[in-house]
């Protein structure tokens, strides 16, 4: 019962804090990003079984690949696409957590 409540809130809570602590003049656009970083979620759609809570998604996913993860560092580099990067590394971090809790 634990495990979901930590994931989504990592997913939804924390984006939105650390929009209001770190960009808090735009905080609602850097959240809204972090919200459709959400997106890379939809490579669980190719999956076999889309959901499967006994299966770490890093690395196991296209967008959750560590190719797609290297670019995802990339993005870190201007600062145009920085918030892009945060965003996407943040939703890998948490799906890693989800892995190291199963």
């Amino acid at each position: 019962m634990i495990r979901p409540i930590i994931h989504y809130g990592f997913h939804i809570i924390i984006p939105l804090v650390i929009a209001l602590i770190f960009f808090p003049k735009k905080w609602k656009a850097t959240y809204f990003i972090f919200i459709v970083a959400m997106l890379i979620d939809l490579d669980h759609l190719f999956a076999d079984r889309i959901f499967d809570p006994n299966r770490c998604s890093v690395g196991f996913h296209p967008l959750h690949s560590y190719y797609a993860i290297a670019m995802y560092i990339i993005l870190l580099i201007p600062k145009k696409t920085r918030v892009i990067g945060v965003a996407l590394l943040w939703h890998i971090l948490t799906d890693l957590l989800d892995c190291w809790m199963m």
